[in-house]
């Protein structure tokens, strides 16, 4: 065995890859602290140190793994994810590019790829982007028309909320969240138009109930196949293991099948022999 490999079969132990998660959790749990004014003021110069030592500890990870996995390194998305993270992080502290460092506490959601259920879920959301995209599409279509009408209608009173197609934009999302939408907005707007309620009220169905529903459906219903896929996965998995032991089962039995035939004929031969 080259050394690369055996330099990639040690990375991927469970020691190292557990060790580099600890550090992950661990740098940001002090990016967390380095936020903070009294932490910062007593432990300042200890965190810099810490920050360093840490990034020093990703660049060798990621040296390493150049160094087993070659080109193929980059077939791995989370091994991307890492190299643009760490490399944000060897940035310039300058005043402009300072605030992209932060960027590395998002290391910690490499997390999600050590449970397995926290990957099935991750993986249903993925398997759900394509229909969320319709969804998506279609409520930017109920949006534009609300908004062109909203404009027209209430614009010229309600020039705040209303009076571009941008401002009604807004203000129907704001809307749709259901934050402050009865008191903040529809009823000013009553005030001056009573039946502005055949307008919102509708608004409101289509998008924070319905919409929502069909985001939770389609969610569900993929993580109901990603389940039903994995379950059927591990049963072709037993039944593999079945068979195979099946089959062994099959050839010790003719050996021993054939082993006995070639006994009970070297018996025959020797009672004829001392017949």
């Amino acid at each position: 065995m080259s050394f690369r490999s055996r330099l990639r079969a040690w990375l991927e132990t469970p020691k190292v890859r557990y060790s580099i998660l600890a550090v992950i959790v661990f740098n940001a749990v002090t990016l967390g602290l380095s936020t903070s004014d009294f932490v910062s003021l007593h432990t300042g110069g200890f965190l810099r140190l810490v920050d360093r030592v840490v990034l020093g500890i990703f660049v060798t990870e990621l040296l390493l793994k150049f160094f087993a996995y070659r080109l193929s390194f980059f077939r791995d998305p989370w091994n991307i994810f890492d190299f643009v993270v760490v490399s944000v992080g060897l940035l310039p502290q300058t005043t402009g590019l300072s605030a992209l460092r932060g960027l590395r506490v998002i290391r910690a959601m490499r997390l999600l790829s050590v449970v397995p259920q926290m990957r099935a879920v991750v993986q249903a959301l993925l398997d759900a982007l394509p229909g969320m995209g319709a969804v998506i599409i279609m409520l930017s279509i109920v949006y534009y028309v609300f908004a062109v009408m909203a404009t027209m209608m209430f614009g010229d009173v309600f020039d705040e909320w209303f009076g571009t197609l941008g401002r009604s934009l807004y203000s129907l999302f704001q809307i749709m969240t259901l934050e402050s939408w009865s008191m903040g907005i529809v009823r000013p707007v009553m005030e001056e138009f009573p039946y502005a309620w055949a307008f919102f009220v509708p608004f409101i169905i289509m998008t924070a109930f319905s919409v929502l529903n069909l985001f939770i459906g389609l969610l569900v219903n993929t993580m109901q196949s990603a389940v039903e896929a994995d379950t059927e996965e591990e049963f072709d998995t037993l039944r593999r293991l079945i068979r195979d032991e099946t089959d062994l089962v099959d050839a010790h039995v003719l050996e021993l099948r054939e082993e006995l035939r070639a006994l009970v004929e070297k018996l025959g031969v020797d009672k004829e022999g001392k017949g």
